[in-house]
């Protein structure tokens, strides 16, 4: 499957969610096995290059088409830093997709150790304390890309302060491929 067909899919399918709910018609997103399959993504809209809306899943739980769909949707709609997409705006919003790899588990013996041994531009971070957590998509070390600033800012997404270190802190890193409309 090249992946620049999957990609056109997905955002495809990303654009028709939210067309949909402004009564738009659906392009022809075509018959892809992988739609079908587990997937978990992120959909992240950009107007002018600045955040316009970013939700996501985290984990695999459904078939990837719909998961993007409602991904779509939520980001358009229900993310609470910003008021819901209004459809004038749809002409100037860009749709990125992140398609993310499963997260492993990274454990480290303490904040050093773990800013030593992230990947800046290729980790994507779970942070996990107690009931807190937070998630940075691997692309956000384009505008953080210092370890301690992108740890930092993880944190502080999290509820918790920048310079906040427990032992008991979990940490999962993981992978996506993306793509974005020109």
């Amino acid at each position: 499957m090249p992946t620049d067909a999957l990609g056109q899919a997905l955002l495809l399918t990303a654009r028709n969610a939210i067309g949909k709910r402004f009564g738009r018609a659906a392009s022809p997103v075509g018959t892809l096995a992988e739609l079908a399959e587990p997937g978990a993504t992120f959909v992240t809209l950009t107007q002018r290059g600045q955040l316009r809306g970013c939700i996501g899943s985290l984990e695999a739980q459904r078939p990837l088409a719909i998961d993007v769909a409602e991904n779509a949707i939520a980001a358009a709609f229900r993310d609470p830093r910003f008021p819901p997409l209004e459809e004038d705006e749809l002409s100037c919003t860009r749709v990125e997709v992140s398609l993310l790899t499963p997260a492993e588990p990274f454990p480290v013996a303490s904040e050093a150790d773990a800013l030593s041994r992230l990947r800046p531009g290729i980790d994507g971070l779970i942070l996990s304390y107690g009931r807190r957590r937070a998630t940075f998509l691997p692309q956000v070390w384009e505008s953080l890309p210092e370890a301690r600033q992108f740890v930092a800012q993880l944190k502080l997404k999290a509820g918790l302060p920048a310079d906040f270190w427990h032992a008991q802190i979990a940490l999962a890193r993981y992978g996506a491929r993306k793509w974005k409309e020109t």
